[in-house]
């Protein structure tokens, strides 16, 4: 037996930019395109429903530093900065002796590039605030602490990986925790296109397509065999990584959280990528790696992209702020009895303010019609626009909202949205019910018609 004592984990956030579920093997995408996270969620715990909290990028962004809501940052769209003044997890970690670093987008800050004050705490930085505006895919530009250009070589997605293996090399020696936030699958901003690795993209000319896009259309088919591709190289970068940490005999002593900010509906339920309440929106592959998560299995309990922040703190021994809105997973992960919510609850803004909650079973979503998503976090009065049931329709293509059979649904869900809307620091609103809807009339969205 030995006798080597070990030093606290290392913690290292691996995070996508706009990646779906279901590009990923272990959720049924036969496309092959994960084979190191799949292996990575049936080694370690794989958090089968994990669900942003905000689906847009900075928002998003705000709720897994601090493990607070948009509106409770103030964060609730993007170009707004993270208070100066609210402690992330570098913070935490720092407190307690880890080096911090930050590599990739950041999207946090007023400026690019990001000034000292505007970091979030984080020691180490070679990031950028918006990296689809300084970079490209073969042409990667981050800025260092001292605000200074770093161009690195390679395809984007390997830059950055590049950047984390040396951090983690130069840092063996003292416990560290490492944000590394890639773009990709994102698109890029400027073109409006998914720049795959050349001779990637033609792989997935003719791919698997998502029953939603199969039927909605969007820009799937211009746009996934590139999203397909830089899903793939994201895939081979995580291998990469796993493999730097095994040669340094460093992979039993690092959790690795896999996650994303939010998912791609790909112009199917709104002008743009994401901004909606659909699963194709909201949900996430997710998995956790390293001590005290290998063989921790499939967790199908609803987790939010909230609860992610005080699981990585609990994770390592340390204390969870009673002001983190999420919850430690850890009790599903031990398999110990906890009161665990049976909904998760969103924000949205800029298209919309909106407000939703999923369940297991029903996805219900509420819309302030008289607030500029842009202008405003809140509302004190929506109205019903949403209500799928998941288990007949799990690609949300029924919109049963109005629909007089699901008056009593819907009543139940309007309560526990509004119980959620408290909870997280908001005022009780009114919420209108849909117009209703004869019950044999079948309710047809505005991007159905659209796509006919």
């Amino acid at each position: 037996m030995s006798t080597k004592l070990r030093k606290p984990s290392n913690v290292i956030v691996f995070f996508t930019d706009q990646q779906r579920w279901d590009t990923t093997g272990i959720h049924g995408n036969p496309l092959g395109l994960t084979p190191n996270f799949d292996r990575m969620a049936q080694e370690g715990t794989h958090l089968y429903h994990t669900y942003t909290c905000q689906p847009v990028c900075g928002p998003a962004r705000s709720c897994l530093q601090t493990g607070k809501y948009a509106t409770t940052t103030g964060c609730y769209r993007n170009g707004i900065p993270l208070p100066q003044y609210t402690k992330t997890l570098a913070h935490y970690y720092k407190e307690h002796g880890y080096k911090t670093g930050y590599i990739g987008k950041w999207h946090l800050s007023g400026q690019e590039p990001v000034p000292t004050e505007e970091r979030g705490g984080y020691e180490y930085w070679l990031a950028s605030n918006v990296l689809e505006f300084s970079s490209d895919a073969y042409e990667t530009q981050l800025y260092n602490e001292d605000c200074e250009p770093v161009k690195l070589p390679g395809y984007r997605v390997d830059a950055l990986t590049d950047a984390a293996i040396r951090f983690i090399y130069r840092h063996q020696e003292q416990p560290f925790f490492m944000f590394l936030s890639y773009l990709e699958p994102h698109h890029q901003n400027h073109t409006d296109n998914y720049p795959a690795p050349h001779g990637y993209e033609s792989r997935y000319l003719d791919g698997w397509t998502p029953p939603d896009l199969k039927k909605l259309g969007g820009t799937a088919p211009q746009h996934l065999p590139g999203y397909y591709g830089m899903v793939k190289r994201v895939d081979e970068a995580l291998g990469r990584l796993m493999d730097a940490l095994k040669s340094l005999d460093m992979l039993e002593d690092t959790i690795i959280l896999f996650t994303s900010d939010h998912g791609n509906h790909f112009k199917t339920r709104n002008d743009e990528y994401k901004r909606s309440a659909h699963d194709a929106s909201i949900r996430i592959p997710t998995a956790l790696y390293g001590p005290g998560f290998m063989q921790g299995g499939q967790i199908r309990s609803l987790v939010s992209l909230l609860d992610l922040p005080p699981t990585l703190l609990d994770a390592v021994g340390i204390d969870v702020p009673s002001e983190m809105q999420g919850r430690s997973i850890l009790p599903l992960v031990k398999r110990a009895s906890a009161q665990w919510p049976s909904e998760v609850f969103l924000q949205i803004s800029e298209t919309q303010v909106g407000r939703a909650i999923r369940t297991d079973r029903w996805k219900y979503s509420v819309v302030a019609a008289n607030k500029n998503g842009l202008d405003d976090s809140c509302s004190d009065r929506y109205k019903e626009d949403l209500l799928y049931d998941l288990h007949a329709d799990p690609y949300e293509l029924t919109n049963l909202a109005g629909m007089e059979t699901y008056r009593s649904v819907a009543d139940s869900l309007r309560k526990r949205l509004i119980a959620r809307m408290v909870e997280a620091g908001e005022q009780p609103p009114i919420i209108e019910p849909a117009e209703q809807v004869p019950a044999k009339q079948r309710r047809v969205s505005v991007t159905e018609l659209r796509v006919k």
